[in-house]
């Protein structure tokens, strides 16, 4: 009696244990097809955005809200920067006051620091009626500077520019609604987000990026 009850206790055992691989073995059916269909959307939403980049029909919106904090050059611009990227385009109106033009001299340092090879940048602004000299030498400046990395700074002038973008030979185009110029002053020399952009509140402003496989020559 006591074999027969240990031969039926066995047998249940087995049989449980066979139910629970059983399970075990549809879960994990289950939980890779799941996956297998995760990746499977990863790759189609790649591939369309893919196709959407090369017809030219790439648009994203960032909105830059009143006092947001977190919007450095490096932030904003990093997903757009790739290592083959090698020339870049700013149409900016107001690279003309000392602000703008520390913000152009940081907008260069961050390329040069980026994973990319940028060997030429173009600078299309207008001229300071006012304070036309130190602008010119200002831009003469960060030009000398920048053929010291062996990047080359092409500047020219326009009395009629008043659209801001930024094209990067990879095809990516933003455009800023300030321009680079979306810093609020910091409150005082020695406060937060005085040298950490990223902790620098901004003005409210949309940044528009798009997508083309034709690069405008400026």
């Amino acid at each position: 009696m006591l074999e027969h009850c240990s031969a039926n206790a066995s047998h249940s055992a087995t049989r449980a244990l066979v139910r629970s691989a059983v399970k075990d073995d549809s879960k994990k059916v289950h939980y890779r097809e799941k996956i297998k269909g995760y990746m499977d959307r990863a790759e189609q939403i790649k591939d369309h955005l893919n196709k959407v980049k090369e017809e030219g029909k790439y648009h994203e919106q960032i909105k830059i809200t009143e006092d947001a904090t977190g919007f450095s050059y490096e932030t904003l611009f990093k997903p757009y920067i790739k290592e083959g990227l090698a020339e870049v385009w700013v149409e900016d109106p107001y690279i003309r006051h000392v602000h703008q033009l520390y913000n152009f001299l940081r907008f260069c340092e961050m390329l040069l620091k980026a994973k990319c090879n940028v060997k030429k940048i173009h600078l299309l602004t207008s001229q300071d009626e006012d304070s036309s000299s130190q602008q010119v030498s200002a831009l003469a400046e960060i030009k000398q500077s920048l053929q010291t990395q062996n990047v080359c700074l092409d500047i020219k002038y326009s009395s009629t520019i008043h659209d801001r973008e930024i094209r990067f030979d990879n095809g990516w185009i933003i455009k800023i609604g300030r321009g680079l110029d979306y810093f609020k002053k910091p409150k005082g020399r020695f406060s937060i987000g005085y040298c950490d952009y990223d902790l620098r509140q901004c003005h409210e402003t949309t940044v528009d990026v798009f997508h083309t496989k034709h690069t405008k020559n400026m």
